[in-house]
């Protein structure tokens, strides 16, 4: 019998494996920025206490996803284990055709590129990095259309990752054919890990049909993105996190995945669609850059770690717990005071960096201040997203242009951490958060032309001009 009546959120599982955490003194971890030119994502892992970069592929696997994994089958072609991962995406998603890739970020590629047409243009709630970033490199244009209430960190609405229907239908007269897709991401990750309702999506879906444009889910927190929509929409409360899913993914024509959030597995993800011409030159494409396409560059091993994770991941006392414990870190920090995005996301909690630090101006980066702050008075690594990952220079003037917030995410890893860590997690932000005024900007001394953010190299400035 589930004792509801408890206050108390349990982790609904227990522990079985554990691997040690290296300390480290601030003096280590000075070094180690330095040498990483202040960029958190060029760290060694061993130096960093408490890992909060990102939920993708950090997940702790099941004894069941481990057992799964025994039975891997490793043929080229026809593996049954690929047949037991189709089987589990059809499940949920619906769609006819499966094409399993390495990762999320390879199910875009193959699909923008069979998409592509000169001056295409693609519209979304918020493209994330990777997503955007892809369709770039294509030569084609990408436009977010998040709802105003998306882009106020402090304002909370139920359903903040929601596309501006006004503004896409808009769009769609505007562009006319040039538009390739509609994109919805579920949940919205660069818009604070918020969910998208049920109502959205089927809206959105529509506007895109009647302009004869693709829908496409990026639908890599599909799970968390259906918990939302059953606590929080009229009319799914009753309904199953597999029933709510399984809706969501009836509304679109085709989805990209990354298994590493909502698939639990350590890589993987797939693309999956009905239309037959669409799946063929898909296919093709997958042949020359992942593999054929019953493995599509994973081993069968993988394939039946992300079949197990599919089947876990709609579990609602998994649910509860994984987003609960979001939550609790949100209410910490939202009790010390700290500008953060409210309500809570469903994978990470997200710091409102302008907010937090508003005598640095975005040119000076203030979301990669903040993030190496919190490196040096812990050792906890977030990830910065703001003016480095998806800040641009104007081709005329050179000059800065700054995205809509400035943020620092910090993603909650699946099954990984306890209240303890979180709670650590907390004290090293309010601590970094009682010293505020004393920080100083940064200046890129290295950028790529792509997903800058990887790669770029910064050193402190002198001292910060004010705004």
């Amino acid at each position: 019998m589930r004792e509801d009546a408890m206050k108390t959120i349990i982790e609904p599982f227990r522990i079985k494996s554990v691997e040690p955490i290296r300390m480290t003194t601030r003096p280590e971890r000075e070094r180690c920025l330095d040498e990483a030119g202040h960029n958190l994502f060029l760290l060694h892992a061993d130096d960093v206490l408490i890992d909060l970069l990102t939920d993708s592929g950090t997940s702790s696997m099941s004894a069941m996803q481990w057992s799964a994994m025994m039975k891997g089958d490793e043929s080229y072609a026809g593996s049954p284990s690929y047949f037991e991962f189709e089987r589990e995406v059809q499940k949920i998603t619906g769609f006819k055709h499966v094409i399993p890739t390495h990762q999320g970020r390879a199910a875009e590629k193959i699909l923008f590129t069979v998409l592509h047409k000169p001056g295409s243009v693609y519209l979304g709630n918020t493209h994330f990095d990777t997503t955007r970033a892809n369709i770039e490199f294509t030569g084609a244009k990408a436009f977010d259309l998040p709802i105003p209430e998306g882009l106020v960190p402090s304002q909370k609405h139920p359903f903040k990752g929601n596309i501006d229907l006004v503004r896409l239908e808009k769009a769609l007269d505007e562009h006319g054919d040039k538009v390739r897709a509609v994109i919805v991401t579920v949940t919205n990750n660069s818009g604070g890990g918020q969910p998208v309702s049920m109502e959205n999506i089927k809206k959105a879906s529509a506007l895109a049909k009647e302009h004869g444009v693709l829908f496409v889910l990026d639908s890599c927190r599909f799970a968390e993105n259906a918990w939302f929509i059953k606590q929080r929409e009229d009319g799914y409360k009753d309904k199953s996190v597999l029933e709510i899913a399984q809706e969501m993914y009836s509304y679109a024509d085709a989805t990209t995945m990354s298994a590493k959030k909502d698939g639990l597995a350590n890589i993987g993800g797939f693309l999956a669609m009905n239309d037959d011409e669409l799946s063929m030159h898909a296919s093709n494409m997958l042949i020359l850059t992942e593999g054929f396409p019953t493995y599509g560059g994973l081993a069968g091993r993988d394939l039946e770690a992300i079949a197990q994770g599919l089947r876990e991941v709609v579990d609602e006392d998994y649910l509860r717990y994984r987003v609960r414990s979001v939550e609790y870190l949100a209410d910490k920090l939202e009790a010390g005071g700290v500008p953060l995005i409210l309500p809570a996301g469903g994978h990470a909690v997200y710091l409102d960096a302008g907010g937090f630090l508003p005598n640095i101006r975005p040119e000076e980066f203030p979301g990669q201040v903040l993030a190496n702050e919190l490196y040096l008075e812990g050792g906890v690594r977030g990830v910065e997203i703001g003016s480095v990952m998806f800040g641009k220079r104007d081709p005329d003037t050179g000059k800065h242009v700054a995205p809509p917030m400035e943020l620092v995410r910090l993603a909650i890893p699946r099954r990984v951490y306890t209240q303890s860590h979180v709670d650590y997690v907390a004290e090293v932000v309010l601590a970094v958060f009682a010293r505020r005024e004393s920080l100083r900007g940064l200046e890129m001394t290295y950028e790529a032309p792509f997903l800058r953010h990887f790669t770029a190299r910064f050193r402190p400035l002198a001292q910060t001009v004010a705004r």
